[in-house]
């Protein structure tokens, strides 16, 4: 009898500490197991068993993450300040050296990307800064990546979504983009006259070299004055117009 009751007190005390110890790591977690301190193994989903005192685990989730970094105040290569916000998306890669190589890997990450964009935005100048934004992204993961590759983090982009210049630089920027508008219409106008000269001096050859021509074109222009009649015209005849009218007046009678 008392060897049952033994044998049943035992059963009783592995089940209470069987149950707590089994864990539950999902498909989109990894973990961590330490027994006595030391690092045992990186645990896959599923139940694992983690005894108590002896061992313990650390819950790692390597879904990605999307770190918002605050505004930056930075200088750029050509001495104009700018505030620049970013988004990073980084997942864990590596559970094991995620735990053991940083003490926090998500308060790391969101230092470093802060530091290096303030490095970046000062190598590169306000008009590589506007009109390059994704080669200007780019660098900035590159250098996130390679500085936490060895934390076990992989860095998936980095996205920079808005920069802010001070006042006076908008109204700069905005003075060059009219100046530069009137300087792309003068040359337009330029060339437009220059074609149109060109042509006018095509016809004036053609019409020069063929007979009658200027006299069917001063009659043209005649024509198209006539069509307004509330103005007084005084138009300048060449003789040989007159005489050839005389001629055609001459023949109607």
């Amino acid at each position: 009898m008392s060897s049952a009751v033994f044998l049943l007190g035992f059963i009783i005390l592995f089940l209470v500490i069987l149950i707590p110890s089994i864990k539950q790591v999902n498909q989109y977690e990894r973990g961590v197991r330490f027994r006595f301190g030391k690092f045992r193994d990186e645990m896959a989903p599923g139940w694992r068993i983690v005894w108590p005192v002896i061992e313990g685990w650390q819950r790692i989730d390597i879904r990605v993450k999307a770190v918002d970094v605050p505004d930056q105040e930075a200088i750029t290569r050509d001495n104009v300040s700018a505030r620049v916000n970013a988004v990073i998306y980084y997942r864990v890669d590596q559970a094991r050296k995620a735990v053991l190589q940083v003490e926090d890997f998500y308060y790391a990450v969101s230092q470093l990307a802060q530091t290096t964009m303030r490095n970046v935005i000062g190598e590169t100048s306000l008009d590589d800064l506007l009109s390059k934004r994704e080669q200007v992204a780019k660098k900035i993961q590159t250098i996130i990546d390679k500085a936490t590759d060895p934390w076990g983090v992989k860095v998936e982009s980095v996205e920079l979504k808005d920069i802010i210049l001070p006042e006076e630089m908008k109204r700069v920027i905005a003075r060059q983009a009219e100046a530069e508008r009137e300087r792309r219409a003068i040359v337009i106008r330029a060339e437009g006259e220059k074609a149109a000269a060109e042509n006018i001096a095509i016809a004036a050859g053609r019409l020069s070299k063929t007979t009658g021509g200027l006299h069917v074109r001063t009659l043209q222009t005649l024509s198209e004055l006539a069509s307004d009649k509330s103005n007084t015209i005084v138009f300048v005849t060449p003789l040989e117009v007159l005489r050839a009218f005389e001629g055609i007046i001459k023949k109607f009678k």
